[in-house]
């Protein structure tokens, strides 16, 4: 098993495609130091201002940024045809399939948190005492959702890891990720109440500040989870995912 491991890391890390949207999942860092620039000229200007906070506000374009990655890891060997290299050193497709999980899970991981502590510290740090609005809290009081937006990075990887494996197409999977995380939040709002929130309050992207804790914004009403039962979900995103895949693998000639 650990061969197989070593090998996906391998090939996580040798192909470009893994630089380019990793640098992309890092603009948040940038776009946090462009936004915390423009909300301190505007607190200069008018003495405070109320803005997002940015590992907040540009949380999706990491999201976004690191389940594409999870689609390439195996939709890029379907289009190569490598997939069936990989197949015949192991034959045990299942295995190949939590080998990829575990090397997309950890370093997206580790690479989801890396980026959302240095955008929460410079941000902060550049802001100083100016009266921003995001900077009002401690560290401690916003680790929970520094953790809970890592951790919904991390899932939407493997979700796009296993969405890849069911699909096999870059641009389906792709699609079907863009739609859990944005196109069917939007449509939900728009139920009729209670099934607006009911829905709201169970879709991928609105666990996190459940996770944290905090309620979710007041037009879905009340809806809100236990911390405990948003982690659970959100685990059960990427789990039912990859099982799928993991089946459907199984069953499909290469």
């Amino acid at each position: 098993m650990t061969a197989v491991f070593s090998s996906e890391w391998l090939k996580l890390r040798s192909v470009a495609s893994t630089y380019h949207a990793m640098a992309t999942a890092a603009l948040p860092i940038v776009l946090g130091i462009v936004w915390t620039l423009y909300a301190t000229g505007l607190a200069d200007e008018r003495g405070s201002v109320r803005a997002a906070a940015p590992e907040q506000g540009f949380l999706p374009l990491l999201q976004m940024s690191l389940a594409v990655l999870g689609v390439l890891t195996i939709t890029s060997e379907y289009a190569t045809g490598t997939i069936r290299t990989s197949l015949v050193a192991v034959p045990k497709r299942g295995t190949l399939l939590l080998a990829k999980s575990g090397v997309v899970g950890l370093t997206m991981f580790l690479a989801a948190h890396v980026i959302l502590f240095v955008t929460h510290a410079t941000s902060r740090l550049m802001a100083g005492d100016r009266y921003l609005g995001f900077n009002e809290a401690s560290f401690a009081d916003e680790l929970p959702m520094l953790l809970a937006s890592g951790l919904s990075a991390t899932a939407l990887a493997l979700v796009g890891l296993g969405l890849g494996a069911v699909i096999r197409s870059t641009a389906g999977a792709i699609v079907s990720v863009i739609a859990l995380l944005f196109v069917l939040p939007g449509i939900a709002v728009y139920l009729p109440p209670p099934w607006n929130t009911r829905v709201s309050t169970l879709l991928l992207p609105n666990l996190v500040p459940q996770i944290a804790d905090e309620r979710l914004s007041s037009r879905l009403g009340d809806g809100f989870l236990p911390p405990w039962a948003a982690l659970a979900l959100l685990f059960a995103y990427p789990v039912v995912t990859l099982a799928i895949g993991s089946y459907t693998l199984r069953r499909r000639d290469a």
